[in-house]
């Protein structure tokens, strides 16, 4: 049986202060980052992407019916499903995919997500009707009373715009897509997993072409709030393998790729980005409660090199999660060391983190794009902020321009629960 091998098509973004892939590359090399002050609670954190509102216009789309679908849909979308849907009408006009253009049963979809929960907005009526007034005329939100006076007052719809599975949802919906279709929730890790599925569903003869994908938002109200209290955030910038990082800073957004048969896309005159070779995840607990994400990181990066029948010395960079917190840098760099460490050259890391900080799910996609640009400009981007690299984080730190991409490269997406991905991509 002849190989099926999977390559990139069409690449979209929806991200802080860059709306295509050359924009996003165009940031990346200028030295810019697009990280802001914000003043809320004195945390660095990012503005929403400048150009995305949610207006119809922000999706890219010129099919009448579709643009109709959309406009319907919206009042069911929460942000990060707008952003999802957006990225993926980017990515399809990108690899020249136009509604009815494919067999619908030969494209499926694997999308992945943050925990996507309410906004205060969708709930205060209902919280004002379950205020009650005690002595001395002290408001008290009573909740005995929500079943009958609060829940009322919610929309009979609202919780469509928050489940994970709505961003593969409204994509197949609107495309008409029957394939495989899969919803994956492990947050950063996610872009491992829908990558690795799809390329499976496709050399399997499944399907031809899948529209793979993450999205996510730091910025959320309640999430910001989270963050706060459970993880390192800075207050200065965001700093991967730095000497000098104190965490990560917050954004959202989210990026969709369309991946393809090799022969299928040659047959339709598709241009190819790169061939992804396979991806892995994998997780590690144990009860005792320790920090298990450097056996985990060199755990899954030697079963994506397996996979991908690839040795340590072929690949040509690694595309690191870089959070820029203390613990999970080290871990990382750690777990690299241990798989490419014998190299008689240093393998070249990079991280985008210090240009947009942590768009949770949606930094998988936009950073394994930042990759494939990377190995078409034959060339890396400097890794934003860093200083003075890390001697107790044994990897070399990308700091200059001229550093080359080599052929392929493997990019690592880790989650606050431990969880780790990896996808292998070559030229």
């Amino acid at each position: 049986m002849v190989r099926r091998h999977v390559v990139v098509t069409g690449m979209g973004i929806v991200a802080p202060l860059c709306r295509s892939p050359d924009e996003l590359w165009s940031l990346l090399t200028s030295g810019a980052g697009a990280v802001r002050p914000y003043d809320g609670c004195g945390l660095i954190s990012l503005a929403a992407p400048a150009d995305f509102n949610g207006h119809i216009d922000d999706f890219d789309t010129q099919d009448s019916t579709q643009q109709k679908a959309i406009r319907k849909s919206l009042k069911v979308m929460s942000r990060e499903i707008q952003m999802a849907v957006a990225a993926t009408c980017r990515a399809l006009n990108a690899a020249g995919i136009r509604p009815g253009l494919l067999p619908s049963e030969r494209v499926g979809i694997s999308f992945g997500s943050d925990y996507i929960i309410t906004t205060p907005e969708d709930v205060m009526d209902g919280v004002r009707a379950c205020i009650k007034d005690l002595q001395f005329d002290r408001p008290h939100f009573d909740m005995s009373h929500w079943g009958i006076a609060g829940l009322p007052k919610m929309s009979p719809l609202w919780q469509l715009k928050y489940l994970p599975n709505m961003p593969a949802s409204h994509i197949a919906i609107l495309n008409n897509f029957h394939g495989p279709s899969n919803s994956i929730t492990l947050r950063e890790a996610s872009i491992g997993a829908v990558v690795g599925e799809s390329v499976e569903i496709i050399a399997s003869g499944r399907a031809d072409v899948m529209v793979v994908g993450t999205t996510g938002s730091r910025l959320h109200p309640y999430k910001m709030l989270h963050a706060n209290q459970q993880e390192e955030l800075t207050r200065t910038a965001c700093r991967p393998f730095d000497q000098h990082r104190d965490g990560t800073a917050l954004g959202e957004g989210a990026g969709a790729l369309i991946l393809e048969e090799k022969r299928h896309a040659e047959k339709r005159g598709a241009e190819c980005w790169a061939e992804i070779v396979g991806g892995s995840y994998r997780c590690r607990f144990n009860r005792a409660g320790s920090d298990l994400r450097h056996e985990t990181v060199r755990t899954v990066l030697e079963h994506v090199l397996r996979r991908g029948e690839t040795l340590p010395e072929q690949v040509g960079h690694i595309n690191a999660h870089g959070l820029g917190s203390k613990a999970s840098d080290l871990a990382e760099a750690r777990g690299i060391h241990d798989v490419f460490g014998k190299r008689e050259m240093p393998i070249p890391v990079t991280a985008a983190k210090g240009h947009f900080g942590n768009l949770g799910a949606g930094s998988g996609t936009l950073e394994l794009i930042a990759g494939i640009l990377a190995l078409r400009h034959r060339r890396l981007y400097p890794t934003l902020n860093v200083t003075s690299a890390d001697s107790a984080c044994p990897v070399s730190v990308v700091q200059h321009a001229d550093t080359p991409s080599g052929d392929s490269f493997v990019k690592i997406a880790i989650n606050p629960q431990s969880q780790v991905s990896a996808v292998l991509v070559q030229r």
